[in-house]
């Protein structure tokens, strides 16, 4: 169509890259205004100690060392750590990286099929799916999904310089496509299977199996080397997929989760292969969690398989006609094959995100194959096009609504509740949401509702507790913090709440076993420490108190309770000078410290200077915490 107006090739190209920009921003730019959810960004930024620590050698050396949250993912870790290096807690800077990455990701993807191919408004088409797909909001929307928007800019730049090494096979290229694949593996182990992706774009449309006529010789297309050659400069390819999938599945073991039986996870697979491709084509009910179901019909199980098996054979059957419906179909198959579910990673029947990859197979059945049913060119140009445009539009609209469910977590779970059934993760999610507005009736009605789905998840226990504790229901917070317990003996957050319990009800020698444990399972957990030597400081055991809180501000060297405790213990071992500096550190870090400025008030007071006790005591009522003000003028001072 571009053509009849005399627009070339090169500015048709120009036209793409600008419109998949614009387009792309409009539809989810609102998520620079979307807050953290409760769904795994606390793990990864809000409440992650090595993650606030900025870009340090530490914080470098954790990133490629450490196993945290079952995952190995050195490049997630350290994206975020620059990110809040650069805007500190700044929600909407984490969301606007995940688009950045999204968009890059696109722009590749559309170069490496136009530069494969030649068909320009082809790979738009697969560019713009993989870009407004409703299923892909999760991964661009979800700031604890960097790990996907991360790894597929870099399996998009591997491909792109697998191309760029096909065109001239030299070493300098294979390894540069090598360093890709790594980067790629560490940020996301899904992206194993890039080597065989490899091998499928080899066959269409690179066409390296091909053998090429030359007068009266055929000439094979990679000179000197044969198609066997094309499996062997893989080998390292597979080898690090290999690595990668050992240690993947190791680290993924967690005997907290409740593993479904083989048979089930077997029936699942199927049907979950044909859910997403349902919802490529018709993307509703989306839900940040699907629960699992243990009992499906049959009928639905024997379906899905049949649908594959067909939908396969046919493929396979058109593959020297039809090359690009075999490369798509299997594109999509073995992708999404590492996360289908027959190896349990966690508790969900599929998820949104699982499709982000995947569809690019789908995409290339549908560019390649519809013109196909068209002989004449110019219906391909009189209703393809429009019809395209009108496709990718509606979209669009699909993935700017569904992009508006990820502001924040009540209305990301209330809506999960709205299109799933039996949801409780998404009820204990909600619940956790709701108590952090300090709506806890509403809060333990939805945690009692999560109860009676499923009374075997810790996380719902340890919830209700920290809604007990807010109402001063402190026995029935312990009661559901020993049931946590129980459930989840590593439940590190269960011990450290059980002792913020027994603190309130003066049981401090208990409080300090359950920090000792919860500081055991979870050695960098900067609040525990400082409220294991509060509770030293009850004891009179100031020394230990000491020790603590400075080992709680190595953790979090922000944190203003640890300055202002330390400063406390300070000035009971008699370092009077020290006590006021850290008192004063608090009250920088956190100028509406009322404590901190009765502190000051007590220290200045026993030092007998009672005019800068009054002065900040009055500071402290001020701030509405009036207790030492009001003794100071029953004693007859600062009237």
């Amino acid at each position: 169509m571009l053509n009849k107006i005399n627009i070339s090739p090169r500015e048709q190209v120009l036209i793409v890259y600008i419109v998949l920009t614009v387009v792309t921003f409009a539809v989810f730019w609102q998520v620079n205004q979307f807050d953290f959810v409760n769904f795994d960004d606390n793990i990864y930024v809000t409440e992650n100690s090595h993650v606030q620590s900025g870009i340090t050698s530490d914080g470098f050396h954790w990133a490629f060392s450490t196993r945290y949250f079952k995952l190995w993912h050195p490049l997630v870790w350290l994206s975020f750590m620059l990110d809040y290096q650069l805007i500190g807690l700044n929600a909407g800077g984490y969301h606007i990286t995940n688009l950045l990455l999204h968009i890059m990701s696109t722009l590749l993807l559309f170069w490496l099929f136009y530069r494969m191919t030649g068909a320009i408004w082809k790979s738009a088409f697969v560019a713009a799916f993989f870009a407004l797909h409703p299923l892909h909001v999760e991964s661009v929307a979800w700031i604890a999904e960097r790990k996907d928007v991360l790894s597929a800019f870099f399996w998009m730049l591997t491909l792109c310089l697998y191309v760029y090494y096909t065109e001239k096979p030299v070493i300098k290229r294979y390894l540069l496509v090598l360093l890709g694949f790594v980067c790629a593996l560490m940020s996301k182990p899904m992206v194993v299977t890039l080597p065989v992706i490899m091998i499928l774009l080899d066959y269409w449309p690179l066409k390296r199996f091909q053998l090429k006529e030359t007068g009266n010789n055929l000439k094979e297309v990679t000179p000197g080397k044969g198609p066997l050659w094309l499996f062997w400069e893989k080998i390292p390819f597979f080898i690090l997929s290999a690595v990668f999938s050992i240690i993947t599945i190791c680290t993924q073991y967690n005997p907290s989760i409740k593993y479904f039986s083989l048979g089930s996870r077997l029936a699942n697979a199927p049907v979950s292969f044909v859910t997403y491709l349902e919802k490529t084509f018709w993307p509703h009910d989306l839900a940040a969690f699907y629960p699992f179901s243990f009992q499906l019909p049959s009928w639905q199980v024997l379906g899905a398989v049949l649908l594959i098996i067909v939908i396969s054979a046919a493929v396979i059957v058109s593959v020297k006609r039809l090359p690009y419906l075999f490369v798509g179909w299997l594109w999509y198959a073995i992708t999404l094959l590492p996360v289908i579910g027959i190896i349990q990673i966690w508790l969900y029947a599929i998820a949104d995100r699982y499709h982000y990859l995947p569809s690019i197979g789908i995409a290339v059945m549908l560019a390649w194959g519809i013109p196909h049913l068209f002989s004449r060119e110019d219906i391909r140009t009189k209703i393809l096009f429009p019809m395209g445009v009108v496709f990718i539009a509606i979209l669009s609209f699909i993935t700017w609504h569904q992009c508006g469910y990820w502001k924040n977590a009540i209305t990301l779970f209330s809506h999960a509740l709205q299109v799933t059934r039996d949801n409780y993760v998404a009820q204990s999610n909600l619940a956790s949401a709701l108590l952090g507005k300090g709506k806890i009736k509403e809060a333990i009605d939805h945690f009692n509702k999560a109860i009676s789905i499923t009374a075997n998840y810790a996380g719902d226990y340890q919830g209700r507790g920290g809604a007990y504790d807010k109402l001063n229901q402190h026995k029935r917070a312990i009661e559901d913090y020993s049931k946590a317990i129980r459930l989840q003996p590593e439940l590190f957050l269960a011990y450290y709440s059980r002792g913020i319990s027994y603190n309130e009800l003066g049981h401090y020698q208990l409080a300090i076993e359950d920090f000792n444990k919860a500081i055991l399972l979870k050695p960098d957990y900067a609040d525990a420490f400082n409220n294991r030597g509060s509770n030293y400081f009850k004891l009179g055991l100031y020394q230990r108190a000491f020790e603590d809180f400075n080992k709680a501000i190595l953790l979090k060297p922000d944190y203003a309770d640890a300055y202002n405790n330390r400063g406390s213990a300070y000035f009971k071992l008699g370092h009077y000078k020290l006590a006021i500096e850290d008192i004063n550190k608090a009250i920088c870090l956190k100028p509406d410290y009322a404590d901190a400025y009765n502190n000051l008030a007590i220290f200045y007071l026993n030092q007998d200077n009672k005019e800068l006790g009054c002065f900040y005591a009055r500071k402290g009522c001020a701030l509405e915490v009036c207790k030492i003000l009001d003794t100071l003028k029953g004693k007859g001072f600062c009237h």
